[in-house]
């Protein structure tokens, strides 16, 4: 079965974890360590011969497009992960709208291939947020992948269907939901998707979660990481003691564990998964 690959394209002082150490306006200040890690990650995608869906932030189209057209033209899919990683249920309806109509402007203009995909930061799209996927409809975007389904002190919405699932926003229109991957165990939801997830928990865990998915209820995992998870040698943030705990922990082990996910599983672009329910157009 093939199963979704996404990465998560955001530096490490990028992330929302540190958001309150590090302002947006400071940015520019940081050394940059995507493009190091993400051509890492490429190469081991090519020596996989595997593609997969980067979910960009328009700021990175903005300031380093030629990373974003280096992916695009490797064959993978790039997808919107909004301008500069806000939360999105922090946003307005306007905050938003703006935020992702700037942001999927960037991506198109840079790789002249038309975005259909989209991320929230920290799969902020909760259920009292659901109101971004009206937008999403609006704007053009035939998926969303936001929603984690499990419970969670920042983001989650664990009554939400556990697997791909076409969602009609009256008013709107529909749009195809993917879920990051969980398993039942105990009539609880555990995450599997990878992250933080796949560097705390044991490899066979990981690789025996993506098993059920596949073998018993015949369904893809949704499987994501960031660059910055690659880098054990990136610089240390002063963040919270919970933040820096689940940032920092096992950076040194996640490469060898997507070698061997890669080596083990086979794994496509979300628009290549779910080909028959998507239609991607280039640019005229």
């Amino acid at each position: 079965m093939l199963n979704a690959l996404t990465i998560d394209l955001e530096d490490y002082f990028m992330v929302s974890a540190f958001a309150g150490v590090i302002k947006f306006e400071e940015w520019p200040s940081y050394k940059s360590r995507l493009e190091m890690n993400t051509h890492r990650i490429l190469d081991l995608l090519d020596e996989h011969g595997v593609k997969a869906t980067f979910f960009a932030l328009g700021w990175v189209a903005e300031h380093q497009p030629k990373l974003i057209r280096e992916i695009h033209c490797r064959g993978h899919e790039v997808a919107c992960h909004g301008y500069n990683h806000q939360l999105a249920y922090d946003l307005s309806l306007k905050e938003f709208h703006e935020d992702i109509r700037k942001s999927k402007s960037l991506i198109e203009d840079v790789t002249s291939m038309g975005v259909i995909g989209y991320r929230a930061a920290s799969y902020s799209v909760i259920k009292r947020s659901l109101w971004v996927l009206d937008i999403l409809i609006e704007e053009g975007f035939l998926y969303d992948s936001s929603i984690f389904p499990i419970y969670h002190d920042r983001y989650g919405y664990p009554g939400f269907n556990r697997f791909p699932v076409s969602i009609s926003r009256k008013g709107f229109g529909e749009i195809l939901e993917v879920p990051l991957s969980t398993i039942r165990i105990l009539g609880k939801n555990i995450p599997i998707a990878g992250g933080g997830y796949l560097r705390l928990l044991p490899i066979r865990f990981v690789e025996w979660g993506i098993n059920i998915l596949n073998n018993k209820e015949s369904q893809p995992a949704i499987i994501y990481f960031h660059p910055w998870e690659i880098d054990a040698a990136q610089p240390r943030l002063n963040g919270s003691r919970i933040s820096s705990f689940r940032h920092y922990i096992n950076l040194d082990k996640t490469y060898v564990k997507i070698k061997r996910l890669l080596e083990t599983f086979q794994f496509a672009p979300i628009n290549e998964v779910f080909a028959s329910k998507l239609k991607a157009q280039p640019i005229s």
